[in-house]
């Protein structure tokens, strides 16, 4: 994808939201949460004083992979602020009650203009990307100001744009990162074949969350009624090859 190409999604993509959003909650809801998003941003920021480590994530299911990093994070390092971004309005609006943040907001959509406003507000000495949500003008922007970007619990498939003819802006703004942290040996070896070496394979950090979850979770009485003593699988937010294997359970 060209640079050309892509202003043209950016310039697409709202007003296709505008178009669905009398019938789409989704699209509504993501249009309504950045109206007026930079002024909501700066009051949050208004007094907020010292060091910011800034957090993006697509979704809620990028947020609790992101969750552990930064929390370890705010333990060593509790001098700091800490802000979180999202995409979606379902992330958003499931984790905007989060204590463990100084400031949660939607991120306002991909712009040159945008990108400079938002780093001139913040000014963080770190970013963590999380897994995925590449977006061109924030990227550049970042790498540009010598900021530090690390992308945590990232996967990557032969199949992705990075890896075609056609995926020459997708691989710019992989080289907009300072480091990788990803999931598994494959995406290691991906990126290495496009020349990235700065890459760790450190797993998914989602695994780590859900540990903590079950080590303090309680019991839900109906839940316990209706599996009885029969041995329970729960799957959630599955990929196909997710399924294949759980079939063999049926």
């Amino acid at each position: 994808m060209s640079l050309l190409l892509y202003k043209l999604f950016l310039w697409i993509y709202p007003h296709a939201l505008k178009l669905v959003a009398p019938w789409n909650s989704k699209a509504r809801r993501w249009l309504q949460g950045r109206s007026g998003v930079m002024e909501t941003i700066k009051a949050g920021m208004a007094g907020m004083q010292g060091d910011l480590v800034w957090m993006h994530c697509a979704s809620l299911g990028e947020f609790e992979q992101g969750r552990p990093v930064l929390e370890q994070l705010q333990l060593r390092y509790p001098r700091y602020k800490y802000v979180i971004s999202f995409f979606s309005p379902s992330g958003y609006e499931a984790a905007r009650n989060y204590k463990g943040a100084d400031l949660i907001f939607y991120l306002p959509f991909d712009s040159q203009s945008n990108a400079k406003e938002l780093c001139d507000m913040l000014q963080p000495k770190l970013v963590l990307w999380v897994k995925y949500d590449y977006w061109y003008y924030y990227l550049r922007e970042l790498k540009d100001r010598g900021i530090p970007v690390l992308l945590l619990s990232a996967v990557f498939r032969k199949a992705y744009s990075f890896f075609k003819w056609y995926g020459h802006i997708q691989r710019q703004m992989l080289r907009c990162f300072t480091h990788f942290f990803v999931q598994n040996e494959h995406s290691h070896m991906l990126l290495h074949s496009i020349g990235i070496k700065n890459v760790v394979v450190s797993g998914d950090t989602r695994f780590d969350r859900v540990i903590e979850i079950a080590e303090r979770a309680g019991t839900v009485p109906h839940i316990d009624e209706f599996c009885g003593s029969n041995p329970v699988i729960v799957a959630g937010s599955t990929w196909q090859e997710d399924e294949e294997e759980l079939d063999h359970f049926a």
